[in-house]
């Protein structure tokens, strides 16, 4: 009789994948690794991989603990339209670092500013994954730069609420850190004006040779 049931040792299969994806991922980076190289590693098909996790993306946000999956969160933020995006950034920034999930937050930035492997790492996924969803709901000019932007105020804000702690920013309500924050992402994200064409040559900053 065919036996059924679990086969033996599949219980192992998925760590097995995540410690080849980590492994992946930190020798080739986001970009480089791929589910064949991963499979390969720990010796499954492919097909396990996805099986899994869905996607690369999936197996990253599992390898590394990424808290949070764009994939499912952007869109929700994104439905509404433009109007108003900066404020539902902000206020979601600050529900994912109260939330249970600010504690892995945390450490991946810590990892981060000290790690420039693990810098760039998180720097090629959220590039590709954070940015580019953004960038490709924006029908300015600019969307990368404009995405960029508003990631570095995140950022920003990140590290002085919750790492540095400076007041009165770390103890402030999340409805005023958006109130302040929310226009100054909305500026970057949709005003025309919010971004310069390009920045200025030194010779033109100085005017005409010879003025």
């Amino acid at each position: 009789m065919a036996r059924t049931g679990r086969r033996p040792g599949a219980g192992g299969t998925r760590e097995k994948i995540l410690a080849a994806a980590r492994f992946q991922f930190s020798e080739a980076g986001y970009e480089g690794a791929t589910i064949r190289d991963i499979a390969g590693e720990a010796g499954v098909d492919p097909a396990l991989v996805l099986h899994y996790f869905g996607s690369k993306e999936g197996v990253f946000v599992a390898a590394v603990e990424f808290p949070i999956d764009p994939a499912e969160v952007l869109p929700g933020l994104l439905a509404p339209g433009l109007e108003g995006l900066g404020e539902r950034l902000v206020r979601f920034f600050l529900g994912a670092w109260d939330s249970p999930a600010g504690s892995p937050l945390l450490g991946l930035i810590r990892s981060v500013v000290g790690n420039e492997r693990a810098a760039a790492l998180v720097r090629d996924f959220v590039s590709r994954e954070v940015l580019g969803r953004i960038a490709e709901a924006l029908e300015l000019d600019q969307p990368q730069l404009r995405a960029s932007l508003a990631a570095s105020q995140l950022i920003g804000l990140a590290m002085l609420r919750y790492v540095v702690k400076l007041e009165p920013l770390a103890s402030a309500e999340p409805d005023e850190v958006a109130a302040w924050l929310g226009p100054t992402l909305q500026r970057y994200l949709t005003d025309p004006e919010g971004v310069p064409a390009r920045a200025p040559s030194r010779r033109s900053a100085r005017g005409p040779a010879g003025s």
